[in-house]
């Protein structure tokens, strides 16, 4: 009883041979030498039991019984090349599906640069974001409505959540452009006292953490607008209605489009962009691989934040 088993050498030495009607020829193709595939497909021969050609002079013909192994042959190879195809789906997320969801600012800014080159080394993979206030996102993602959020911290980490963070940063003071204190390399609290100032919604995280520094320097905030989105925050400022202390992510993003300025501000209130996973939640290697998409959206187009890091 023959104990040789059938290998892929084998295989792939009789279908190149089958295709080019040749041994050198295949030879050639394998990157090896004829008598390599010589032996190869006697040994072949010699396991399946049959002659797979018939030699007629120098001339190399498959024999009847070589044709029909060759036609099995070739729906393997077929197989073969399906799971290659299913492999390559899978290594690219196509058709996974990530939902995200973020506070608007961090939604319209680094995190649609993150998408963007997220989809451009993976185009079938489907990422969805929501946006919604710090509350909202912490909802959606204890939930499970969403894989990931990606939100600023003002204080101690939501409850239950693990939590990656991904930049340290420093709030900033902005002010209308013909703001008296626009001439000031860098605000302390002292120098809002009295000012006309723009908050947050009372019990919001921002809020009661910037009151709490202000008040702690012996400032008591006048507060004569609340908003809770940043981007109306710094609408409201740019108008002449006041000035404000705010992330300088919001800060940076909309003093590209709006008459204000932003500067350091005194003493330090840091906080943290961070990205938020549901609780005992395992780390699939389509969210892994999105995390460090949006790692490297804030170091290569963020570095202007730089100088409120720490």
């Amino acid at each position: 009883m023959n104990k040789r088993r059938m290998s892929l050498k084998h295989i792939e030495a009789f279908r190149v041979v089958m295709q080019t009607g040749s041994m050198t020829e295949a030879a050639r193709r394998l990157f090896t030498s004829q008598p390599q595939v010589s032996r190869l497909i006697a040994q072949l021969e010699d396991i399946v039991g049959f002659a797979l050609f018939e030699r007629i002079g120098t001339r190399l013909l498959p024999s009847t019984d070589g044709k029909r192994f060759f036609q099995d042959v070739e729906k393997a190879f077929a197989g073969l090349q399906g799971l290659q195809a299913a492999a390559a789906n899978i290594r690219t997320f196509g058709g996974d599906r990530l939902t995200v969801a973020a506070m608007p600012r961090i939604a319209g800014g680094v995190l649609s640069r993150a998408v963007a080159q997220f989809k451009g080394q993976f185009p079938d993979a489907l990422v969805t974001i929501h946006s919604g206030a710090a509350a909202t996102v912490n909802s959606w993602v204890s939930s499970g409505l969403c894989e990931l959020g990606l939100a600023i911290l003002y204080d101690s980490d939501p409850p239950g959540m693990e939590i990656v963070t991904l930049l340290n940063m420093d709030c900033v003071c902005v002010l209308p452009k013909t703001h008296s204190l626009a001439r000031k390399k860098q605000i302390h609290a002292a120098d809002l006292n009295g000012e006309a100032f723009v908050s947050f919604p009372l019990g919001s995280g921002p809020r009661e953490r910037i009151d709490r520094v202000l008040v702690a320097q012996g400032i008591k905030p006048h507060t004569v607008l609340e908003s809770d989105l940043g981007a109306s925050v710094c609408s409201l400022v740019a108008a002449g209605l006041g000035v404000s202390v705010i992330n300088p992510l919001a800060a940076l993003e909309e003093q590209r489009h709006l008459a204000m300025e932003v500067r350091p501000f005194m003493p330090s209130i840091t906080i943290r962009l961070a990205i938020l996973l549901p609780p005992g939640a395992s780390h699939s290697r389509l969210t892994v691989t999105f995390i460090d998409h949006v790692r490297h959206a804030i170091e290569s187009e963020l570095q202007h934040i730089s100088r409120y890091r720490r």
